[in-house]
């Protein structure tokens, strides 16, 4: 008999450590989702359940489409805020005001008036960035960030400045996507859906950063090669 309560307690035990060990492991899980979802809202501005506006531009040359890529891009980021908890509204690039209490995505470059919005950003908070205007010179379309310029090879190598900033009337940030082409634009925002952790823990802060993605191989990978080229926070915000 004592062997028979002996062997049942073991039992016991055992079944109380395996339920004691899934409910740690449980709890354990559940807590890294959460510091993972917050990490990723603390990178891009984002806190759950609040209000999110994204900003798309035009296809360069014809004004209220647009281009597929820059809408892939918007799909993208409306995935990544809606996984957050974010409530999410898309508006055209003639959006006028601040954002107020909306974190703000706003896609796509100033050029040819695509998205005259990016162009507002770009001189109000971010000086120190030049988008050179499209022409017949090798600067066309080509990145200046203090002294370093960085060139348009449509269709090879391109580049995309993401940066982050807080405008003074406003409650809520301001998240940049400001690619040479669409391509560039859907390349950053895939990149830092992917990589944001690795560019959180290269950053120096997260409240404000100025960021230069650049994509390779465009003719055989689209989009999909990109790298953190260069954290260039120490210059865009100054005036050049």
């Amino acid at each position: 008999m004592d062997s028979v309560v002996s062997m049942l307690g073991n039992i016991l035990i055992g079944l109380l450590t395996s339920l004691l060990g899934i409910g740690l492991g449980a709890l354990w899980q559940r807590w890294h989702r959460t510091r993972e979802l917050h990490r990723r809202a603390d990178f891009f501005g984002a806190r759950p359940g609040e209000p999110c506006v994204i900003v798309s531009g035009d296809k360069h040359g014809r004004p209220g489409t647009i281009h597929k890529r820059d809408l892939r891009a918007v799909v993208e980021l409306a995935v990544l805020l809606s996984q957050l908890g974010c409530r999410v509204t898309v508006e055209s690039a003639d959006l006028r005001g601040g954002n107020g209490d909306r974190t703000e995505f706003c896609v796509g470059g100033p050029i040819g008036g695509s998205n005259p919005r990016t162009g507002g950003h770009l001189a109000a908070h971010l000086p120190g960035v030049t988008i050179h205007p499209f022409s017949d010179h090798r600067d066309s379309v080509a990145i200046t960030v203090g002294d370093e310029h960085y060139y348009f090879d449509r269709g090879h190598q391109e580049y995309a400045v993401v940066a982050k900033f807080t405008p003074p009337e406003s409650s809520r940030p301001v998240v940049l996507v400001c690619g040479q082409s669409s391509v560039a634009n859907q390349a950053a925002v895939h990149f830092l859906r992917r990589e944001y952790a690795a560019v959180a823990r290269s950053v120096a802060s997260l409240d404000r950063y100025c960021l230069l993605v650049k994509v390779s191989n465009i003719d055989v990978y689209a989009f999909h090669q990109a790298v953190l080229e260069r954290d260039v926070s120490a210059y865009a915000f100054t005036p050049a």
